[in-house]
């Protein structure tokens, strides 16, 4: 399975999400490839690599990057947004794939707490979504932010 996450700038929540996604993947032995990209093209925020370090994901590497700079990027099984404006430009996927949208709020600009805090959540909802596609389900909108804790 191919799971796209989309945000605004790819340059936080999506980069989190992504590395959150591969470290259950892995875990649990699902078979599921995850790329993120943004709506637009900035870089990746040293707050977002320093609280997934804490965590033991190592950011490195990572960099900011549009829908087509992915790898296939109209053949995606899952496209989950995690910011409201990415939600909005999401309709404009052309492919045939299920959308699945959690909108975390932006912790630029703010105190590492609440970059920790959205970590926290973000890991939660990928750990949940991981299990689910390991028993063959897609988990519902309201599901997913239920299991954010958010």
């Amino acid at each position: 399975m191919r799971l796209l996450v989309l945000c605004t700038h790819n340059s936080a929540r999506s980069q989190m999400a992504e590395a959150w996604l591969k470290h259950h993947a892995r875990a649990l032995g699902v078979d599921l490839e995850v790329h993120s990209a943004g709506t637009e093209k900035t870089y990746v925020k040293e707050e977002a690599k320093q609280v997934m370090a804490e965590v033991g994901l190592d950011l490195t590497g990572h960099f900011s990057k549009t829908l087509l700079e992915v790898p296939d990027p109209w053949n995606f099984d899952l496209v989950l947004t995690v910011c409201d404006q990415a939600k909005e430009a999401c309709p404009a996927y052309p492919a045939e794939t299920q959308k699945r949208h959690v909108s975390f709020p932006d912790p630029t600009g703010r105190p590492l707490e609440e970059w920790r805090r959205v970590r926290d959540a973000l890991g939660r909802m990928s750990l949940y979504l991981v299990e689910s596609l390991k028993k063959g389900e897609i988990p519902s909108d309201q599901a997913l932010k239920e299991a954010s804790g958010l």
